[in-house]
Formats: structure tokens, C-alpha cells, sequence
């Protein structure tokens, strides 16, 4: 097992280190529209269309975007066995046309050229060592004229809270946009498709659980292998924001989609 590998079995063997980090944005985003519910807004699915998710993790998406159109056949990929079957287990309630789930790498995706409507990529990027094979990948599984929808963060993401895990020898920022952010994802795309579109949501936190941002924070490298000083260390450094911050903490979200179109 190589290192990524083991880390993303580490990262998604099950659900609860994904959950602790889900949890602090469902708990204290603040926006008109909920996430999941402006990003199905933003992709032309249309009736009886065939999708594919790349990186589905635990199926959240599908079961907290709003109405789905009639007869959607969705096939699920995760790098995660686990992950693969608990969306399957999640999505099998929804009113689809069909539903498949599959155990896949997205830069070797196991599907022929030209055969589905649209590709969906949701914060996952980031975690591939080579993005843009990816993303290439993608773009050959979609049929002539099928979209492909990326999400990822932006660089200033939730700043105020990364900036606490300096203490234990994280980045003063979100890791995962330092990885594959808003430059990043346009770039890659506009190179494979063309053209992209870019649309940012609209939202901000205000956090009043000091312990949802431990929890949170500490779930992903390098924070999760803290030790026990480093973590108390932590601890502090929460504890005198939310005490400079009179018992929240404030932070702007930037979490954007970039849509593309295969030509026709």
C-alpha cells in the first residue's frame, strides 16, 4: 500500500473523520441557499440523464440537493470501498432511474469514451497528485456536449480558523485550496475544455463550538498526528479567539464551482 494509499483509508476507511469536518460547516454556515442545494441549481441535469460522481464519499450530496430530475441514472466512484458502499446504501431511497457504484481511481476511470451526460467532481482534486490527468479522464468519459462540474475552496477560506493550526504545524490557510484551488481548477479546465464558468457561493461562518473546530481541525494531517502538548497548545489558541472574538469566531467561506462543456 503506498502512502497515499493508506491515507486515503486512514481519511475514508469510515465516516467519522469526513463527518467531524462536514459538521462545522452544516452547524454555523451562514448563506440564503444551502451548498448542496446551489450547486444542484448550477448543473444541467435534465430527465433520464446518465451521471457520474468521482469522489462521491458518503452520498450527502445526492440526498441533500433538492428535487432530482425523473429518471436519473447516477453511477457512484470513490477511491473508497467504503465510501462507495455507504452512498450506494444512502442514495438507494432516491427516486433514480438506475443506481451503480463502483471502486475507482479517477485518473483510470473503468468506463468507456463518450458515455455519460455529465461528470461530477466535488472536492476532490486536491487530493490527487495529478489533477489535470484527472480532469482529462473525465472529459473522456463525457459525451459530446456533457458537463463536467468541479468543486473546490478558495485560497482565503475560512482563514481565521486555519491560521489557529500553526501551533500544530499546519498552514495558515485552507491546505486543500493550496493544493488545487480557484486558480487551479479554472486553469486545468479551461486548458482541457476551452471555456469555464466560475461560480462562487455565497456564504460565511460564524462558529460559537469550540470544540466542533478542534474536532474538525484535527481530523486530516498534520493536525491528526499531534501530540499531546501540541494538542493542549491547541486547545489554547481556540479558546483566546473565541475570547478576542466574544464566544464565536468569523470567517468567510469561499467555495466555488467550475463548470465546463465537452464539444459537441
Amino acid at each position: 500500500m503506498t502512502v497515499s494509499e493508506a491515507e486515503n483509508a486512514r481519511q475514508y476507511g469510515d465516516v467519522h473523520k469526513i463527518a467531524a469536518r462536514a459538521r462545522l460547516h452544516t452547524r454555523y454556515t451562514i448563506a440564503d441557499i444551502g451548498w448542496f442545494p446551489w450547486v444542484a441549481a448550477q448543473l444541467p441535469m435534465f430527465d433520464g440523464a446518465h451521471l457520474l460522481d468521482v469522489g462521491c464519499g458518503p452520498g450527502w450530496f445526492w440526498r441533500s440537493c433538492g428535487p432530482l430530475p425523473a429518471d436519473l441514472n447516477l453511477t457512484l466512484t470513490d477511491r473508497s470501498a467504503f465510501m462507495v458502499a455507504d452512498a450506494r446504501e444512502r442514495c438507494s431511497a432516491l427516486a433514480l432511474g438506475s443506481l451503480s457504484g463502483e471502486t475507482a481511481d479517477a485518473v483510470n476511470l473503468p468506463f468507456a469514451d463518450d458515455c455519460f451526460d455529465g461528470v461530477i467532481a466535488m472536492h476532490m482534486l486536491y487530493h490527487l497528485d495529478d489533477p489535470a490527468r484527472a480532469i482529462a479522464e473525465m472529459a473522456r468519459v463525457l459525451k459530446p456536449g456533457g458537463f463536467l462540474a468541479v468543486t473546490t475552496n478558495g485560497i482565503g477560506n475560512m482563514r481565521e480558523i486555519y491560521a489557529l493550526t500553526t501551533v500544530l504545524g499546519g498552514l495558515p490557510m485552507d491546505p486543500a485550496a493550496a493544493r488545487f484551488g480557484f486558480a487551479e481548477a479554472e486553469n486545468l479546465m479551461r486548458q482541457t475544455f476551452g471555456a469555464v464558468t466560475v461560480r462562487r457561493h455565497p456564504s460565511r461562518m460564524r462558529v460559537t463550538g469550540p470544540e466542533d473546530i478542534f474536532l474538525a481541525m484535527t481530523s486530516f494531517p498534520p493536525c491528526e498526528d499531534a501530540g499531546e502538548a501540541d494538542l493542549l497548545a491547541f486547545r489554547h489558541a481556540i479558546n483566546e479567539a473565541f475570547a478576542r472574538g466574544g464566544g464565536a469566531i468569523e470567517t468567510e467561506q469561499e467555495r466555488g464551482l467550475f463548470l465546463s462543456r465537452k464539444a459537441v
